[in-house]
């Protein structure tokens, strides 16, 4: 019987690359689908909502997936996780349980989940590895997501341990690519970028970022995400979970991020850093050395290049994208 991989958060950044990249690569290459007649079906809030538990099973009952890969949750930026963190917390506490359970009732086969790096406690050293989730409390800003998000991994371990189902998670750094959310009310640092410099530029007012622009991070394009999640639905059957990041040597500064973008963008006007702004951490350095050690030869695609497709993407679709403009 030919696999039925369903993808929850099909419509988003993560889902609409795993799609680019399945219709893609060749049938029966390392990231392409295992053969002709393997299914992938990719939905999004509009065809159900994943915190009724009825829904969910409907979903279930409808396409009767033997793979998930998980990646629909409710996300805000933030302010908005700081004043609904009981929200976050039952929402995604929902999701993620409904999940699971109707995998367990349909014996689906394999669901990987898909969390991040605030799962990590606030008090961390670092370079982040596997072994720190749970050694101590999250952020309190989204303590609510956070946990909501930690669950999973217990949740998965359970039912390995009761029931020996296949149930895995990824956690990725900052994931950045076409179909990005680029609503400057919630949108993280890249595309937030992206849509002021486009701004700028359409206005011919001045581009300024934020801070000092020295700050560094772990950017991963969306393909090469994608690509990651395939690989561990194909191969990776551990419960512990798997940091999904570039390597720690491919940190990029923020003012390096700004510079590629006045450069894809084609900005030419005043461009300059508000160093009264808070600058947030200076590192949050993720080892990405556990999956280097399992998946041998992967190419991550050089920064500039991803940004430069990235943002060629945006100019393109600057109708379509969401931007939090009303369409």
């Amino acid at each position: 019987m030919p696999n039925i991989v369903l993808v929850t958060g099909g419509s988003g950044l993560v889902g609409k690359a795993i799609e680019h990249i399945v219709n893609t690569e060749p049938v029966g290459s390392r990231f392409g689908k295992a053969d002709k007649d393997e299914k992938w079906i990719f939905v999004g809030s509009k065809d159900a909502d994943l915190k009724d538990a009825a829904q969910t099973e409907a979903l279930f009952d409808k396409y009767k997936p033997t793979h998930v890969i998980h990646l629909a949750a409710l996300v805000g930026g933030l302010f908005t996780n700081m004043k609904h963190n009981l929200t976050f917390l039952q929402s995604n506490l929902s999701i993620n349980s409904n999940i699971l359970s109707s995998a367990h009732e349909h014996k689906t086969a394999k669901v990987i989940s898909c969390l991040s790096t605030c799962v990590f406690p606030d008090a961390v050293t670092y370079p982040l590895t596997e072994a720190k989730i749970h050694l101590g409390p999250p952020h309190n800003s989204n303590f609510g997501y956070s946990h909501a998000k930690r669950l999973v991994d217990v949740m998965n371990r359970a039912y390995k341990d009761e029931f020996g189902e296949e149930r895995v998670a990824g956690i990725p750094t900052n994931v950045f690519g076409p179909y990005d959310n680029y609503d400057l009310e919630s949108a993280h640092v890249i595309p937030a970028l992206v849509h002021k410099c486009y701004l700028a530029k359409k206005n011919n007012t001045p581009f300024i970022v934020a801070g000092t622009g020295k700050p560094l991070r772990q950017f991963i394009y969306s393909n090469d995400l994608a690509k990651l999640f395939i690989w561990m639905l194909k191969e990776y059957n551990d419960v512990e979970p798997l940091i999904l990041s570039v390597g720690e040597d491919e940190e990029v500064s923020i003012k390096d991020v700004a510079d590629a973008i006045v450069k894809a963008v084609g900005f030419e006007g005043e461009y300059s850093f508000d160093t009264t702004r808070a600058d947030g951490q200076f590192r949050k350095p993720a080892s990405n050395g556990k999956l280097m050690s399992l998946i041998g030869d992967f190419q991550f695609t050089p920064f500039e290049k991803a940004l430069d497709e990235s943002v060629a993407w945006f100019l393109q679709n600057y109708e379509r994208a969401r931007t939090g403009n009303p369409k």
